[in-house]
């Protein structure tokens, strides 16, 4: 179970993140939070992943991240905005996020971004991927014989075994997946297969 805090000053978007991401059988939420200076003050672990907004009062998204790389425990973190500005999401990127969504992405998408933070990959959703210039599903080489493995319904050990990587790796390569294909479980990865594959 990945534990997620959420912190936007937003009542009615923290609510809702909450409720979105609760719903997900592999996902719990820890804690939600009106600004960063509430998340900050939190003693000890802070869990899994922490969903921050990037436009926060008071600590702004940015300087709350920076604040949690400099803890001993730091959670993955995924910085949420409703404007993908390039110039924002490139600065959160270098300052450490673990991946950056829109606030008009779907639960899916949100879901597989968590998921892939806490799978150790960089993720963001397709309206970023854009925004930067990249493609939505660049998927490399090694990804594509994950996803074929994958789409014949084999283990992440069956998977290692088969490729000869060691199985902590194939867990990125899939959390990395599912974040691409904007899915949110090794099935649904699975169907996508064919279409993807060819």
């Amino acid at each position: 179970m990945i534990g997620i805090r959420v912190v936007d000053d937003h009542a009615l978007v923290r609510e809702g993140l909450a409720l979105i991401l609760a719903a997900q059988p592999d996902l719990t939420v820890t804690g939600v939070h009106a600004d960063g200076a509430e998340l900050l003050a939190v003693p000890g672990d802070l869990g899994d992943v922490v969903l921050l907004d990037l436009n926060l009062p008071g600590l702004d998204g940015l300087e709350v991240l920076r604040r949690l790389r400099a803890r001993t425990s730091r959670p993955r973190v995924v910085m949420l905005t409703t404007i993908g500005r390039a110039r924002d999401i490139r600065r959160a990127l270098a300052e450490g996020a673990d991946g950056f969504v829109l606030k008009d992405s779907t639960g899916e998408e949100l879901a597989a971004a968590v998921r892939a933070a806490h799978a150790g990959v960089t993720a963001v959703s397709p309206a970023v991927a854009a925004e930067l210039g990249a493609p939505a599903e660049p998927f490399t080489p090694r990804e594509r014989d994950v996803l074929a493995l994958l789409g014949r319904g084999l283990s992440n050990r069956d998977i290692a075994a088969e490729l000869g990587l060691a199985e902590r790796t194939v867990k990125v390569h899939v959390g990395n997946l599912l974040a691409k294909l904007q899915v949110g479980s090794r099935t649904q990865a699975a169907l996508a297969a064919e279409r993807v594959l060819g």
